[in-house]
């Protein structure tokens, strides 16, 4: 779409194009998407960008695609984390602990033992690996947890 039709909302082809996509693929879904915003918005300094996108009233559509892409496609992250950094990993839902250890080399996967888990939302809101382990969010699983 053009800058102007994304942030008007309003295109001649978007109730053709939802419809075709109702009709032979129900249930998926449509984003609608300025790559020209999303050129110019990538090009502002932060503060520039948040300024433009709330006086037009819109929002940029990156974290939708890549969250829809993820979903899409069955994959999840999960990080690794410890004094010197904080990692991510990608990896299909439905893996057991010991096949994302895989994940991030391959000997992890046959001698993996058990992990620590966390949930992010817990760290995020208790602020330290500490806190959630006072808090009782903190658990120890085997080789076939869930990641």
């Amino acid at each position: 779409m053009s800058m102007d039709d994304f942030i008007r909302q309003k295109n001649k082809w978007l109730p053709r194009i939802k419809n075709w996509i109702q009709e032979h693929t129900p249930g998926a879904i449509m984003l609608p998407v300025s790559i020209a915003m999303e050129q110019y918005l990538e090009q502002l300094p932060e503060a520039d960008r948040n300024a433009f996108l709330e006086e037009n009233k819109t929002r940029s559509m990156i974290s939708k695609i890549i969250t829809s892409g993820f979903n899409a496609l069955h994959l999840i992250t999960f990080f690794t984390c410890g004094e010197d950094e904080v990692r991510s990993w990608v990896l299909r839902e439905g893996f057991s602990a010991a096949k994302a250890a895989g994940c991030i080399h391959s000997d992890f996967e046959t001698h993996f033992i058990r992990a620590e888990v966390m949930k992010y939302d817990d760290i995020k809101e208790l602020g330290s690996e500490a806190a959630v382990k006072n808090a009782g969010k903190y658990s120890t699983e085997g080789r076939n947890y869930i990641v």
